[in-house]
């Protein structure tokens, strides 16, 4: 990049959310520590897969990974693609191996090592066959890179979904390694495969009849453990480098942690947080009448101010702006399709997001295993299943209330009035006694199985266009036993806060009255509120004030 003296300019660094990062064009969180656990790995002859779910850093690893190795004179990291293969060339085994090595020629002049090359270029016309490349890796490894462990890396591995030449290009591999490691054979010091699907999930979608000849290509690889989510205190190396560089001030600490608190660390929702405050929340600080591109409510800008420095309400306003149902990405998008596509993964998040429900975390249930896989569904502390972080809940919060608008269609608007609101915020009172009200005339004959299902849905798409485009509800995930949603409502300039829960009895009422104190406390708030479902054939259609631990809450019965 030149300036218009003709002098090399630096590159302006960013945040990147698309693609590979790089360390000289982005703003990048320090994953040393777990680079250096993969290179133990190679050290040590592993063959692997790093199968994560989409945009989690599979990539970047990769070519961190390949970087550190080929600094170091004993190895050569040949880093490949299946993301450049045509179609076409899983059609025949001709192409398919074809393409592979072309691959690898590609590598190695890029890389300055020509003594290869002539070799390979007879190769690409004479391998035809998988012995005949198995015998050509034998020859590569032996003479041509003498005093080098050559380590092979293929990115995109799910573009090989289903093809039985990959699986046999996998065989023999495998095949090779068992005999390098009785010193009979030579070929790759360590082969690192990335994707979504492990082999499992790809070997699952050969044909039948074609299952005996695949059914263990790949049982020499090691489990990877190297966790690829960024820990708080890693996300602080990334936001201390953007600071010295720009000039930022700003709790760093105490922002990272809010940035892991929205996203677990994700590694692509952290960056996503970071470049919404950096390109639009902090342009709109420095000048109060800028708003940002296609964000024409007042909701998404932060509040004014005169500096450039970072801020707690800077990252929540960033979340509110990646939640925001008119905001998609190819992320979100995938994660829909997911969830339509297979029925059974949509009940489960259903029940887990909407109905509260917790179910133990089983790697083996094939159902939490494909949530697992997308990256939908994570093991909580307490080993139970849980959505994987709080963009992900929320959206699918909002996408599934969406669902059920367009679907089931119901029109309370009789109900409705100017009176909800006040100068302030919301009247939550005689929003929960008009719905009491709803429920008692509309739904007072429905079975318990249909109100446990379909009652907080019956309630939040009542709520939602009450407050739609004036203010923001967000669905606070619980960890309790309780089988509780604590929803947030910001409307003016106050926060409301109202839990919705199902009827126990009188003890575990009492501990829902702990929990929402407790969580009112985070807000620093005074009063709060509770929707309570009675699944009770004799039940009482209710309201309570009550004072518990110095806070105000006022329950309403349904």
């Amino acid at each position: 990049m030149e300036n218009q003296d003709g002098e090399t300019c630096p590159m302006k660094r960013k945040f990147n959310d698309t693609g590979l990062c790089v360390p000289r064009r982005h703003y990048m969180v320090d994953t040393s520590s777990k680079i250096e656990s993969i290179l133990e790995m190679v050290d040590g002859g592993e063959y692997f897969i790093i199968n994560r779910p989409r945009q989690f850093g599979k990539t970047t690893t990769l070519a961190l990974l390949a970087d550190r190795l080929n600094e170091r004179k004993d190895y050569v990291a040949l880093e490949i693609s299946f993301e450049e293969l045509d179609p076409d060339a899983f059609e025949r085994q001709e192409s398919f191996i074809y393409e592979v090595l072309m691959m690898l020629l590609n590598k190695l002049k890029f890389l300055g090592l020509t003594d290869p090359v002539p070799f390979l270029e007879q190769g690409l016309e004479e391998t035809t066959t998988m012995p005949a490349l198995s015998r050509l890796i034998t020859k590569f490894m032996r003479d041509l890179l003498p005093g080098k462990a050559v380590v092979l890396l293929i990115d995109e591995v799910d573009k090989s979904s289903g093809n039985s030449f990959f699986l046999s290009f996998l065989g023999m591999l495998r095949n090779k390694y068992l005999q390098w490691i009785k010193d009979q054979d030579h070929t790759f010091q360590s082969v690192i495969l990335a994707g979504v699907h492990d082999i499992k999930t790809l070997k699952s979608q050969i044909r039948p009849d074609a299952e005996r000849r695949y059914n263990s290509p790949w049982n020499i690889a090691v489990d990877f453990k190297v966790d690829l989510s960024f820990a708080a205190m890693e996300i602080e190396s990334m936001l201390r480098d953007y600071s010295r560089e720009k000039g930022v001030s700003a709790d760093i600490p105490a922002i990272a942690e809010d940035l892991y608190y929205y996203t677990s660390g994700y590694p692509y929702l952290v960056s996503k947080l970071c470049k919404f405050i950096d390109e639009e929340i902090a342009p709109a600080r420095e000048d109060p009448n800028w708003t940002a591109p296609a964000r024409e409510d007042p909701n998404w800008t932060a509040p004014a101010r005169e500096d450039p420095n970072w801020t707690a309400a800077d990252v929540e306003t960033a979340f509110r702006m990646i939640v925001d149902g008119g905001y998609t990405t190819t992320l979100f998008d995938s994660m829909v399709k997911n969830l339509e596509n297979n029925p059974e993964l949509y009940d489960l998040v259903f029940r887990i997001v909407i109905n509260g429900e917790k179910f133990p975390f089983s790697i083996a249930d094939p159902v939490i295993n494909l949530g697992h896989l997308y990256g939908i569904i994570d093991k909580s502390e307490k080993g139970r299943c849980r959505i994987h972080n709080r963009i992900f809940e929320q959206r699918i919060y909002d996408y599934m209330m969406s669902k059920f608008l367009r679907t089931r269609p119901w029109s309370p608007n009789g109900l409705r009035g100017p009176d909800f609101y006040t100068d302030d915020g919301l009247n939550i009172k005689l929003i929960l006694l008009r719905f009491q009200i709803f429920m008692r005339e509309h739904y007072s004959n429905k079975d318990a199985e249909f109100l446990e299902r379909e009652g907080r849905m019956l309630f939040l798409s009542y709520l939602r266009p009450i407050i739609n485009g004036r203010g923001f509800d967000f669905k606070e995930p619980n960890v309790g036993d309780e089988r509780r949603m604590d929803i947030v409502i910001t409307f003016g300039n106050r926060r409301h806060v109202l839990e919705l829960k199902i009827w126990h009895g009188p003890k575990y009422h009492e501990e829902g009255l702990r929990q929402l104190s407790r969580y009112l406390d985070t807000f620093s708030l005074k009063e709060g509120y509770l929707l309570i479902f009675d699944f009770n054939r004799n039940k009482a259609y209710r309201q309570e004030e009550i004072v518990f631990e110095n806070k105000k809450i006022f329950a309403v019965w349904v």
